[in-house]
């Protein structure tokens, strides 16, 4: 069975296992998800469950976001995201999903948006290699090479400076260290994507072992 939450991530922490063992983990709170919609091969030509997350000031919210939400008996929400699951008959809308849908030692993919860097670079972008820094050299920090003299064209593809950051990044099998359902909060083992307070997205592991 697919599971899958929305979560923001807080930050990073470190906590003690039952052996000793001392472990990096970061923090995501995850208030309950909201079922608003259930996507059917019948209707839609896929499986699919649709939640919502963290809720939206009413006057952000326009006529058809509320009228969306109302089906499910809830309000406006945030972040609304899908998760692909064959299981969708086990969802009924307006359902809460909470943190405790996952257990301790579960294998998980995460989601996130990366930090953005802005314009950088080939060598902080693409990790080139610089050229001599001794005087005359005239070659320290730019892209080399552009191609053969015969194509008289760079090639697509070419690893050039650009904007650097800021897209969709997923980190597979990573693992949940603990589950706190009381305060709606999930403990993940090292890193995920992602600034703190950004939006995550938490789904089971796609290549567990």
């Amino acid at each position: 069975m697919t599971k899958g939450i929305l979560g923001r991530k807080v930050g990073m922490t470190q906590i003690f296992l039952d052996n000793g063992e001392l472990v990096p983990v970061t923090v995501v709170q995850a208030e309950p998800n909201v079922v608003l919609q259930k996507r059917t091969k019948e209707t839609d030509g896929y499986e699919a469950v649709q939640l919502g997350f963290y809720d939206k000031k009413d006057q952000r919210a326009n006529k058809a976001e509320k009228g969306h939400a109302e089906k499910a008996n809830t309000t406006p929400k945030r972040y609304v995201r899908e998760f692909r699951t064959s299981t969708v008959d086990e969802y009924e809308v307006g359902q809460e999903i909470g943190v405790d849908v996952f257990e301790s030692g579960d294998a998980i993919d995460v989601t996130g948006t990366s930090k953005g860097k802005g314009f950088a670079g080939s060598i902080k972008r693409h990790n080139y290699a610089r050229g001599p820094m001794s005087h005359g050299s005239r070659f320290h920090r730019t892209g080399g090479s552009m191609g053969s003299v015969d194509a008289s064209r760079v090639f697509k593809g070419k690893e050039l400076p650009g904007q650097m950051g800021n897209e969709q990044v997923t980190i597979q099998n990573l693992e949940v260290v603990k589950v706190d359902a009381e305060h709606n909060v999930l403990l993940i083992k090292g890193n995920i994507p992602g600034a703190k307070k950004s939006l995550v997205k938490i789904t089971t592991a796609v290549k567990s072992n």
